[in-house]
C-alpha cells in the first residue's frame, strides 16, 4: 500500500532568503515525518537579517488557497506564522472553526512573530491586535520572551484561550536557555538547553512547525514539546551561513 503522511496546514509568509517563514516550515515539518500544506499569507522583502517590506495577500485569496486544500485533504494540524493583516487573521480563525466542526481536537500551533530580530514590523496592522482572533483557537503558542511580554504574559494568553504557552528563552542571558511551558490546567514545565553561539534566522518557525508536525502524528503534547525542542536545538547546533549575519538552521535530518 502507498504510504500516507499526516498533513499540517501552514499559514505563513514567504521569505525570499529561504531561512524563515514557509521555507522553514516545509522543511521542518518534512523532517518530522509529516507533510506541509503551505498557504501564503504575505509576500516579504527580506534577507537573512532584515525585513524591508511586507505585502499581505488579499483575505479572499488566502481563504481560496486554504479551501482548495480543505475540500480534498484531511488536515491533522495547523501551524500559523505571520497572518500579514488583521483581516487575514480573522479569516484563518474562521477556517480553523470550520475544520473543528469535523475535527474538534484539531491542534493549532501559533508562532506569534511580532517583529524580526532587528525589530522590523511583520504586519500591516498592529501585530498584537492582529493576533487577537487567533488566541482563542490556539492549542500551543510559542512566543520568545519579548513576544510573551508584548502579548501580555503567559497568564493573559491563557485567559485569552490559549491552551498551552511555551515561552522560549533564547533572548535571555547566561550559559543555558530556559524554555518554560504553562498550560490551562495550572501546570508548568521547564527545559534547559546549552546556549549556542551566533544568531539564527527562523528558529521560531522551526520549533513551532516541529511541534505541529508531531501533534499531527498523534503524539502527546508532552512528547511533542520534548521532541520538537530536541530537533530545534540540533538544527541550530548544525546551522550554516549563506551571508554575513544570522545563520540558517540545518533542518534536514541526518
Amino acid at each position: 500500500m502507498m504510504q500516507r503522511r499526516p498533513t499540517v496546514l501552514v499559514f505563513a509568509g514567504l521569505d525570499p532568503s529561504g531561512g524563515a517563514g514557509l521555507a522553514a516550515d516545509i522543511v521542518a515539518i518534512a523532517a518530522q515525518g509529516a507533510h506541509a500544506l503551505p498557504v501564503i499569507t504575505a509576500l516579504t522583502v527580506q534577507d537573512n537579517d532584515r525585513v524591508f517590506a511586507v505585502e499581505p495577500v488579499a483575505p479572499e485569496l488566502l481563504r481560496r488557497q486554504a479551501q482548495a486544500l480543505i475540500a480534498k485533504m484531511a488536515i491533522h494540524a495547523v501551524k500559523i506564522g505571520i497572518p500579514g493583516s488583521a483581516a487575514n487573521a480573522a479569516v484563518i480563525a474562521q477556517l480553523i472553526a470550520q475544520l473543528r466542526l469535523a475535527h474538534p481536537g484539531l491542534p493549532v500551533v501559533l508562532d506569534p512573530v511580532l517583529a524580526s530580530g532587528h525589530g522590523d514590523v511583520l504586519s500591516r496592522d498592529d501585530a498584537v491586535l492582529a493576533l487577537a482572533p487567533l488566541l482563542p483557537v490556539t492549542t500551543v503558542i510559542v512566543p520568545n520572551g519579548p513576544e510573551a511580554l508584548g502579548l501580555g504574559g503567559e497568564e493573559h494568553l491563557l485567559a485569552q484561550g490559549c491552551k498551552n504557552v511555551l515561552v522560549t528563552g533564547g533572548h535571555g542571558e547566561g550559559e543555558a536557555i530556559i524554555n518554560r511551558c504553562f498550560d490551562d490546567a495550572g501546570g508548568e514545565r521547564e527545559w534547559r538547553w546549552p546556549r549556542l553561539p551566533g544568531e539564527f534566522h527562523g528558529s521560531g518557525c522551526t520549533l513551532a512547525s516541529a511541534i505541529a508536525a508531531r501533534l499531527a502524528q498523534g503524539v502527546s503534547m508532552q512528547d511533542a514539546l520534548d521532541m520538537a525542542q530536541a530537533y530545534c536545538h540540533a538544527a541550530l547546533a548544525g546551522a550554516y551561513a549563506i551571508a554575513p549575519g544570522q545563520l540558517i538552521p540545518q533542518r534536514f535530518n541526518d
